[in-house]
């Protein structure tokens, strides 16, 4: 225990009441968007066995797992809410009508290095798309990310979406570096993820490494760097075989793009991999437009999950949206909003004779449906009056000695000043 007394965890928040109400507020406009594109929300446990995270692609979401034994069990806390979601399809597979469209706000744990918009627990918006094969899922998701960013008041010149797809990145390797080693792609995904982050030279130390998972050449590690810096989607195809799918599925999604109106502000980059070995198709990540956080949002198919968990093929495609980095972008906007307590009434008995009738007041406006704040003890007038108006509260309920006499409240409405009487029974 510290010399101040216990604290939160490192890493992890308290939400006091400000602060909840803004998460709060978040969380309304996440479960807005979702009701609107015919969503439903779902959860799980917090606590998942270990395995269903555990994969071996080198994924550092893998290092990160809050873990433990416990009566020859090895649970872990989740980091990310998708192979839970699996596990939830799997259990009722067959039973399901698809296409599913579920979406949840699941808290996350990974234990990570810190840096601004980077936790070590956090709050993901997840919205997901089962037995859809077709591109036409990813174009909805993508819209439904827009959507958010619209209904909380960033501009679309606040927020850029890089698209590209992991199998026309897989297509290409596979017909040059990774023709002999298909088992290579996945933790190659995973290192190629980096490049952002730590820059091309370190990328390409760690795909020549001889004691990696990976193994390039040199050469062949150049050339994997420079099919990274493609930016257009036309620069990309001269990497495709002629007749791609890949290619082919990925311009469709632009246009589909285009129909939701979003295409403008959505943009192809040969780099975005996402580092999540379980994705197999599209993929895409949210940034700010002055690229000071890191992703907002990423997501993308990743139809053989399922599989991998032991349940029928089944495809799928999503994302997720942490609540931290979309909070330091709308705080440094000026677009977090301050919302007070907003209490319909306070009533306040000015003397301990008058509380019976002030709590038999305050329980007929609770069941009329008013959010109602009775004063417990015997404060100053002066302060209970500056406490309503710090609140928000419209109205303050006052008796005193000669009101309940007389079998009434003065009401004074906090907005206008003005002031009347109401009887006390109704």
């Amino acid at each position: 225990m510290s010399k101040g007394g216990f604290q939160n965890v490192r890493g992890t928040r308290d939400f006091y009441p400000d602060e909840l109400r803004q998460r709060e507020w978040l969380f309304d406009h996440f479960r807005a968007v979702a009701s609107r594109f015919a969503f439903e929300q779902v959860d799980a446990p917090m606590l998942e066995p270990a395995e269903l995270f555990i994969r071996k692609a080198g994924e550092e979401i893998v290092d990160q797992l809050y873990h433990f034994e416990l009566h020859d069990r090895h649970l872990a806390l989740r980091p990310e809410f998708t192979p839970s979601l699996a596990r939830m399809v799997q259990a009722r597979a067959g039973g399901l009508r698809l296409p599913l469209r579920w979406f949840s706000i699941p808290q996350c744990w990974r234990y990570e290095r810190m840096t601004r918009g980077r936790k070590r627990e956090h709050y993901q918006w997840n919205m997901d798309i089962w037995g859809e094969p077709s591109v036409t899922a990813e174009a909805e998701l993508i819209s439904a990310c827009f959507q958010l960013f619209d209904a909380v008041g960033l501009d679309r010149q606040h927020v850029t979406l890089k698209v590209n797809s992991r199998a026309l990145v897989e297509e290409a390797l596979r017909a040059g570096p990774l023709r002999d080693r298909p088992e290579a792609f996945a933790p190659l995904c995973v290192i190629i993820d980096k490049i952002a982050k730590i820059g091309p030279d370190a990328v390409t130390d760690q795909l020549t490494d001889a004691g990696g998972l990976v193994r390039l050449t040199p050469g062949a590690a150049a050339d994997v760097i420079a099919m990274l810096g493609a930016t257009h989607l036309d620069d990309a195809a001269q990497h495709a075989p002629k007749g791609s799918e890949p290619l082919a599925e990925i311009r469709r999604l632009f246009d589909l793009l285009d129909a939701y109106g979003v295409a403008d502000s959505v943009c192809f980059d040969a780099a975005t991999v996402r580092g999540l070995a379980y994705y197999t198709g599209i993929v895409f990540e949210a940034f700010d437009t002055e690229g000071t956080l890191r992703s907002i949002c990423g997501g993308g198919r990743y139809d053989r999950l399922l599989e991998t968990l032991g349940g029928p093929p089944l495809p799928a495609a999503g994302f997720g949206m942490g609540d931290v980095v979309l909070s330091e972008l709308l705080a440094d906007k000026g677009l977090l909003p301050n919302l007070p307590l907003a209490i319909d009434a306070v009533v306040f008995a000015l003397e301990e004779a008058e509380r019976p009738a002030a709590v038999r007041l305050a329980e007929r406006l609770r069941r009329e449906g008013q959010r109602v704040d009775l004063v417990l003890g015997l404060p100053r007038l002066k302060r209970v009056m500056a406490d309503a108006d710090k609140s928000g509260a419209a109205r303050v309920w006052l008796i005193g000695p000669d009101e309940a006499a007389r079998g009434v409240a003065t009401v004074r409405d906090l907005a206008s000043g003005e002031q009347r009487e109401e009887k006390l029974t109704s």
